[in-house]
């Protein structure tokens, strides 16, 4: 069984550390949407829109898709846990490790759950076997695209193939794209273009990630299939997201000068780290996300925590064991300053010592 509720960011019980556990946008929350939650506090003795139509409306703009795909959430786990109160799954395929909230989510209506465990040797990639665990059986298929916490993309024609499968086999996808805004030429690997035509799909987004918005909890999913989306409202709770979060996404979407800048940033920071991480010696995979999953001494967390340096230990997913971690691409400063305390931190296994 996972740990429920252990996650990265958690810098209420580690305070005056640099968080490279949490991975979000590192440029911070843009100001237009600070401003826009400073606002909003004008209109907070109202009810939110339940509708969510102008926030609705701009994802649309944003995504170009109709406006009826579109459901809205409170955070993208809220979305998780709504999909599935609304299907009421016997049996879901996930791959192993990837994000614990599936799992979670799945728990709450007791269905059954097949892994397919995602091998070190093979890099934690998903195989091509993966579509013969897709059975008639199954109610649910999960993939994160690029994986929480591999980082490790699947190319769109694996997952075409995905799809219609579980379309035979009359499934739903849940395919989970809150990254694939940090991969290089996020379109070519976006899903999106399928909506129309297949009900079988649902694509998971998030503010979280892209726009440093973490604390806000905004999410959103995209669906073609209407009766699914009327199903998930009929389990949500009323004014799920608050007038805060629908004016902060709104003036976020329209920030594409700091997504693009961004981008291109944790593009070459990334490159910068997994090459740095490489130099001392750790086992580095091969991340396409904001984030670097690799292996080290199984009290690596604690001894960089004693340096001021907070990062994600792994050992809570599903299918990994002590020695696991994930670190956030961060700026440069910053990133710097991580190579150089684990540079400074003594290996217990000799396999982990810098290299001179």
């Amino acid at each position: 069984m996972i740990s429920y509720h252990t996650h990265g960011g958690d810098v209420y019980r580690h305070q005056n550390v640099t968080d490279f556990s949490a991975n979000c946008n590192p440029f911070g929350t843009p100001e237009s949407v600070k401003q826009a939650v400073a606002r909003a506090m004008e209109q907070v003795c109202h009810y939110p829109d339940v509708k969510c139509e102008r926030l609705r409306d701009a994802i649309s703009h944003y995504e170009r898709v109709p406006a009826e795909q579109i459901i809205c959430g409170n955070g993208a786990a809220d979305l998780i846990f709504a999909l599935v109160l609304a299907l009421k799954p016997k049996k879901a395929l996930l791959p192993a490790p990837t994000f614990a909230e599936y799992e979670q989510a799945l728990a709450t209506v007791d269905c059954g759950i097949q892994r397919y465990v995602l091998e070190k040797s093979r890099g934690f990639s998903v195989g091509r076997e993966f579509l013969d665990h897709i059975t008639e059986d199954l109610d649910m298929v999960f993939l994160c695209n690029p994986n929480n916490p591999t980082g490790v993309l699947m190319e769109q024609a694996f997952l075409r193939e995905v799809l219609l499968r579980c379309q035979e086999c009359g499934c739903i996808l849940m395919l989970d794209e809150c990254f694939v805004d940090f991969v290089e030429h996020p379109e070519a690997h976006t899903m999106k273009p399928l909506l129309e035509q297949n009900n079988s799909l649902f694509l998971l987004k998030a503010f979280t990630k892209r726009y440093a918005m973490a604390g806000v909890r905004l999410g959103y999913a995209l669906c073609g299939n209407r009766e699914l989306l009327e199903n998930m409202q009929m389990v949500t709770q009323p004014w799920n997201v608050s007038i805060l979060a629908q004016e902060a996404g709104i003036a976020a979407l329209s920030e594409k000068e700091y997504v693009e800048h961004s981008m291109a940033v944790i593009h070459r920071e990334r490159t910068y780290l997994l090459e740095g991480l490489g130099r001392l010696g750790y086992e580095t995979f091969a991340s396409s996300a904001n984030y670097i999953f690799f292996k080290g001494p199984k009290d690596l967390q604690k001894s960089c925590l004693e340096k001021g340096i907070l990062i994600r230990d792994c050992s809570n997913y599903y299918g990994l064991s002590k020695g696991y971690y994930r670190i956030a691409v961060r700026l440069r400063e910053e990133n710097d300053k991580l190579l150089r305390v684990l540079g400074e931190i003594p290996a217990a296994d000799s396999k982990y010592r810098q290299i001179p």
